[in-house]
């Protein structure tokens, strides 16, 4: 990703969704007008969820999420297919092809969508194939209730009409809410401090820190920034005290002892919470941390992929912090990127990262799960608070 990129996360999502071979690679090259996913003959060509970024007209943003085929078959078939399936955790828009006289599993699939309350798009590939595409759509209307669209990747025909049914499914909900909220508006001072430490990509500000930094500016705020070791300078430099302080989480203890009384004091993560996440909900899991014991067990997870690094906040601060309130015996398992585990039951509280690396979709989903297995969740801002005693303190968006 460039500096002039739309974060994968901050994009509509929308999965193709068909059996093998049904034209879905296809499809995503006549809507785009590029070579985006490999086509051929072989039933099974595309085997894992293919992400591509893309600017659309009238669509903005987009990832187009190519997937396998829903009738692949075989034990690696069935392992396609969970991750086909998976992929419902994070699209916007779901578009399902139909194709042959079977189109029991394509009902299927349309209807799992609208069980989960994805906006779903019937559609009729290879129309320009059919001796009666009418009958055809009539027979799917039957089943589903819904005359589908007609669309044929070679010729084009039904194209524009797909993009207009997307536009107008776009969920009302898409636009963010502000990372900031009504914390901070026109000529505000806000400071960010921001410790570069082994976390911080050389030579750049990690996602979180752009997006809130860029936020700031459209909102016309006065920013100022500096490292954790430089606040106390910082504050002094300044002719008035900032309204807003956001911080980084793993600093909370020390910028909310150092700041002035009459600066509001958040982080980055806690924004997260609220932007990506259910910030209400964080605040109430967070209680579990009281209950834990030696015996209990802790999910942390955590949306980034990188190397384990020394001093990571997830894999080694927060567990420090736990064990160091509760007991060495305290049992924390730690997964990264989406890897999620199927049962939640063994936990006794989740705790997640901000959240900056997946859209609030996929937040959401993991959020919907935890709760509906009725297992505390929070996030690492929310931790850190609560343990520290200062999440009564802490401005919230």
């Amino acid at each position: 990703m460039t500096l002039n990129e739309t974060p994968s996360a901050n994009r509509l999502h929308i999965g193709f969704y068909g059996k093998r071979n049904s034209g879905k690679s296809s499809l995503i090259n006549a809507f785009t007008g590029q070579e985006v996913s490999i086509v051929s003959d072989v039933a099974g060509t595309t085997t894992d969820p293919v992400n591509k970024a893309m600017e659309i007209h009238g669509l903005g943003a987009c990832v187009l999420i190519d997937t396998a085929g829903f009738d692949d078959i075989g034990e690696l078939g069935k392992i396609r297919v969970e991750k086909t399936e998976k992929t419902a955790e994070k699209i916007d828009i779901a578009i399902v092809l139909f194709s042959g006289d079977d189109i029991t599993l394509e009902c299927r699939w349309y209807e799992f969508f609208k069980r989960k309350n994805i906006p779903v798009i019937p559609v009729v590939s290879k129309a320009d194939l059919l001796v009666n595409g009418s009958a055809y759509a009539l027979k799917i209307r039957g089943k589903i209730g819904t005359t589908p669209l007609q669309v044929s990747s070679l010729d084009g025909s039904g194209i524009s009409e797909l993009k207009e049914e997307l536009i107008r499914l776009i969920p009302s909900d898409y636009d963010a809410p502000s990372i900031t909220g009504r914390l901070c508006g026109e000529n505000d001072l806000v400071l960010l401090v921001m410790p570069q430490d082994i976390q911080a990509p050389k030579g750049r500000l990690i996602l979180p820190q752009v997006q809130t930094i860029r936020e700031l500016l459209d909102k016309k705020c006065i920013v100022a920034s500096c490292t954790t070791d430089k606040l106390v300078e910082t504050l002094a430099a300044l002719s008035r005290a900032p309204k807003l302080i956001i911080t980084d989480s793993q600093v909370f203890d020390y910028v909310h002892k150092t700041k002035p009384e009459e600066s509001m004091l958040t982080s980055f993560s806690v924004l997260f919470a609220a932007y990506k996440g259910d910030l209400p909900y964080y605040i109430e899991g967070a209680k579990a941390l009281d209950n834990l014991k030696e015996d209990s067990r802790v999910l942390i997870a955590e949306c980034c992929t990188h190397a384990p690094l020394s001093e990571d906040i997830g894999r080694v601060k927060i567990p420090r912090l736990l064990k160091k309130r509760v007991g060495e015996g305290l049992k924390i398992d730690i997964v990264s990127g989406t890897d999620f585990p199927d049962n939640l039951s063994d936990y006794d509280l989740i705790i997640q990262c901000g959240g900056c690396m997946f859209n609030r979709k996929y937040i959401m989903s993991r959020i919907d799960r935890a709760r509906g297995e009725n297992i505390p969740m929070t996030n690492y801002g929310v931790t850190i608070a609560h343990i520290t005693g200062i999440l009564d303190d802490i401005a919230r968006p």
